[in-house]
């Protein structure tokens, strides 16, 4: 049985109401860095890290079948729990896993 790394990126799950409300607060960063607008940015999946706070790494699907990830970082309590997007991926599909970057 393999035992989960310290600090690794979970097991993908299926998204929440929390997830798209934290893609909700990050769509006008997420359309600045990607150079476009997205009229869909819907939540799909997303995994967690925790570091100083947690790493959520999430499939958005932003219409028809075009996904793009988003990295985005939430801090501690008591730092605020500040949002800030630290990346994009985009040109993914519903088939690609939404892995660590």
């Amino acid at each position: 049985m393999a035992s989960k790394m310290v600090g690794g990126p979970s097991q993908e799950k299926q998204a929440t109401p929390e997830v798209q409300k934290l893609c909700d607060e990050v769509k006008t960063h997420a359309e600045e860095k990607a150079g476009r607008t997205f009229s869909v940015f819907s939540a799909k999946s997303y995994t967690t890290q925790v570091v100083a706070g947690t790493n959520y790494f999430i499939k958005v699907n932003v219409g028809e079948e075009e996904y793009v990830h988003l990295r985005v970082h939430k801090t501690l309590p008591h730092a605020g729990e500040k949002l800030q997007l630290h990346g994009i991926q985009t040109s993914k599909t519903h088939q690609d896993p939404v892995e660590f970057f």
